[in-house]
């Protein structure tokens, strides 16, 4: 603003100049002239700032009110959060799907949803099963010194512990409900052994590489879906930034034929929000497409053999689902077995470990008895 108030322009309009610092007149009668910038508002770097602020408010706002939520002005790229993200709907579509209508983005949000849902169901199988097998080897080590057994149990032993340990429970039960029990019982660990045979699966170690190798086999199909979601993510904004821009194209054009200034000034004025919805539109086809010029054949093309890809991705992932299950049952009767032999080897109590002010008592006791003997010894002398 200057001294009295009034709003000055963020940009200037500037004519270029030829070697004789003439002016450049184009064949359709403009002049050839550029914007400049008289502020600096449109760095990216005051997005940021005016981002982070609204989200301090936001969040202080939503902590007042005792809301679960945070607003974060990064992407899940940024956070390293491994999720596509949506697509905007816009009103239009927005009512369409509050109506009951399905849309092309609607559809495309709900692919986005169940992909993101299936790979963050196998990520978090994929970690309990990692953070169990390293629970488990510190208790088959605890469990082999405290026992001082030299020959490490078999999966198929203890899952046969694991059967008996279930009679055990059901000891001072009824015969019908214990033997109903005993056969599903039967069944489950028959099912887990024959798993284990059938993958030739031995000790902890094997159990072990099988999970790294489901997760290296998870992986790859987890990114390729990523990226395909992102690409027709960025697809659909693609055609639906062409469709803004053929709309408004019009609008567009008769503002840059306008040759006064004030004319100009005045259209501008009555038509800001279509202008700079246009706009917006040319740079996003720009970033996204390269030109405004949109192959829609291709376009579709490519987006039919993405939605193939990703469906056979997913299908491929919930193929790996059965193997999950079968390995997480396994983790459960093999912790309840390994939990009740250690209970049991350690008189029913947890090992306690030793504080370190406990330690440099005993030491400062052991020296102090060291030196008691030294002195009566030289006594004696």
């Amino acid at each position: 603003m200057d001294e009295h108030g009034k709003w000055l322009p963020k940009a200037r309009k500037v004519y270029d100049l030829d070697e004789n610092g003439e002016r450049i007149q184009l064949p359709s009668g403009n002049w050839k002239c550029h914007k400049e910038n008289t502020v600096d508002w449109n760095d990216q770097k005051y997005a940021e700032v005016w981002r982070h602020s609204w989200e301090v408010v936001t969040n202080r706002y939503l902590e007042a009110a005792g809301r679960p939520e945070r607003v974060d002005l990064r992407s899940f790229e940024r956070q390293g959060i491994q999720q596509i993200p949506t697509v905007h709907l816009g009103p239009a579509a927005h009512q369409m799907e509050k109506r009951g209508i399905e849309t092309f983005l609607g559809n495309l949000n709900r692919d986005i949803r169940a992909a993101n849902s299936l790979m963050q169901s196998i990520r978090s199988a994929i970690r309990g099963l990692q953070r169990w097998i390293a629970d488990l080897n510190e208790k088959k080590q605890l469990l082999l010194d405290a026992l001082e057994k030299a020959k490490e149990p078999t999966l198929s032993d203890l899952l046969v512990d694991y059967f008996n340990l279930r009679n055990e429970q059901r000891s001072d039960w009824s015969g019908k409900a214990k033997l109903k029990c005993t056969v599903r019982d039967f069944e489950e660990v028959k099912r887990a052994v024959d798993y284990l045979k059938a993958h030739s699966l031995n000790t902890v170690e094997d159990l072990n590489q099988a999970i790294d190798s489901l997760n290296q086999t998870a992986a790859p199909l987890r990114g390729q879906l990523k990226q395909n979601e992102n690409r027709m993510r960025a697809i659909a904004q693609i055609k639906d930034a062409a469709a803004v821009h053929a709309k408004l194209k019009p609008i567009h054009d008769t503002f840059i034929k306008k040759n006064f200034k004030l004319t100009k000034d005045a259209y501008a004025a009555q038509h800001k929000e279509e202008l700079d919805t246009f706009n917006k539109a040319v740079r996003t086809l720009m970033k996204l497409n390269g030109s405004t010029a949109v192959d829609f054949s291709a376009l579709n093309a490519e987006f039919s053999a993405l939605q193939s890809s990703s469906a056979e991705l997913r299908t491929q992932l919930e193929i790996l689902q059965p193997d999950i299950s079968a390995l997480k049952n396994i983790r459960k009767y093999i912790d309840m077995v390994l939990n009740k032999q250690q209970l049991s080897t350690l008189g029913g109590k947890t090992p306690e470990k030793e504080s370190v002010l406990k330690k440099l008592e005993e030491a400062k006791a052991a020296q102090t008895t060291k030196k008691t003997k030294t002195k009566n010894h030289t006594q004696e002398i």
